[in-house]
């Protein structure tokens, strides 16, 4: 599934490489005969909505978007266990996964960015990559879900992820399921999770404890390898700045 590779380059945070980059990607897609034709012209639709405007303004929504509140995280172990110990575990455990398969993070990288997994993915093989895409299909399901409800193009990248992979998911139940759900990114909310973090003193909180370590979201970016379309239509590995604590 080496179009995974390419999916997560549009899913990571929008800089001046992959603007660039976009007729090549459309590219891309157009010569990779495993996509079908349906699920091409949802990637072609997010490709052309955002080529139509600016970098800064895709930027900005992207920030907007994905920066505020933990309902669209794209931390996937952030939707199963929150800031628990068990998330801590469990990205353990999957950076060993990217350790046996060759691919090293750096220890500021968080290991269950979507982007990053994604690219890992793309070099597993394709019935590796469905099996490991299946296991999170309902996460992948209900970020479709509530990006479609914030009518927000990033739902069309999900939705491909998603049929890909051949997950059996009802996409129409995951939406009535949120067609109530209480919004988190608003100012009001924001707000309420701050106090609700109290910051208290004494040796139990010391540096080094789970208590005073920034949580994902006050994390910052790394330098890391991630693929990108050449301007030949092939993808290669470059440099480029990505996110994988969803701030910029």
């Amino acid at each position: 599934m080496k179009a995974l590779q390419a999916i997560a380059v549009l899913l990571d945070y929008p800089k001046v490489q992959l603007y660039s980059s976009l007729d090549d990607i459309k590219l891309y897609f157009e010569k990779d005969t495993s996509i079908p034709f349906l699920q091409k012209q949802k990637l072609f639709s997010f490709i052309e909505h955002f080529q139509s405007g600016s970098l800064l303004d895709w930027q900005a929504y992207y920030e907007g978007l994905f920066d505020r509140g933990r309902a669209l995280s794209m931390l996937l172990f952030e939707h199963v266990h929150g800031e628990s110990r068990d998330r801590g575990q469990a990205m353990i455990d999957l950076q060993q996964s990217y350790k046996e398969a060759g691919l090293e993070i750096g220890v500021k990288e968080l290991p269950d960015y979507i982007p990053l997994f994604l690219e890992f993915l793309s070099t597993q093989g394709d019935e590796n990559a469905r099996l490991w895409l299946q296991d999170i299909s309902h996460i992948l399901g209900l970020l479709a879900a509530r990006l479609e409800k914030r009518e927000s193009p990033y739902h069309l990248l999900f939705e491909v992820i998603i049929e890909l992979c051949g997950a059996e998911v009802d996409l129409n139940d995951l939406k009535e399921q949120i067609a109530n759900e209480k919004r988190d990114d608003t100012p009001k909310e924001i707000d309420k999770v701050w106090e609700e973090e109290m910051v208290t003193f004494g040796p139990e909180n010391a540096c080094g404890q789970d208590g005073m370590k920034p949580s994902a979201s006050q994390s910052r970016q790394a330098e890391v390898p991630i693929g990108f379309v050449t301007d030949s239509g092939a993808v290669e590995n470059q440099s480029i700045t990505t996110n994988r604590s969803a701030t910029h």
